[in-house]
């Protein structure tokens, strides 16, 4: 399977969770927080379909590959699942969690990324900052 029709089925939110001091942030990339790509037009949240198609650890390996990220220190939160409704078809949010000590800055700096924290993120499209309260209430309420 294609990795351009991949990326284009899927999104990834990735985050940086510090269990001592409880600081959440989520990386954006050009004003978005999906990644490999801001969402298309006209997104609204749907019910999971019955087929899903697409494995979380392809789509992972495939974002990673092409920010050139180490696979090492970055995985995926298996109790997160969101879909997007759009005018070309269905899109399956993912969520992936750095693991590394610290948020790894230089890591996302070359794409022109940043670690930010939800209450600064809040210029973000509605159907993205719905995601992102999603993935605080799972993290901080699990």
């Amino acid at each position: 399977m294609p990795t351009a029709d991949l990326l284009e089925r899927n999104r990834l939110i990735f985050c940086h969770f510090d269990s001592y001091s409880t600081a959440l942030r989520f990386v954006r990339i050009n004003d978005s927080v999906m990644l490999p790509a801001s969402l298309p037009e006209n997104t609204s949240m749907v019910a999971a379909p019955t087929e899903t198609g697409d494995t979380p650890t392809d789509v992972l390996h495939a974002v990673l590959e092409k920010l050139n990220i180490n696979p090492g220190q970055i995985e995926l939160d298996d109790g997160f699942e969101a879909w997007l409704s759009t005018d070309t078809g269905p899109i399956q949010i993912h969520l992936a969690r750095f693991t590394t000590f610290e948020a790894p800055h230089e890591v996302i700096a070359p794409h022109d990324g940043v670690f930010k924290p939800i209450s600064e993120l809040r210029r973000l499209p509605m159907t993205e900052l719905t995601l992102l309260r999603q993935v605080f209430n799972q993290i901080m309420g699990g």
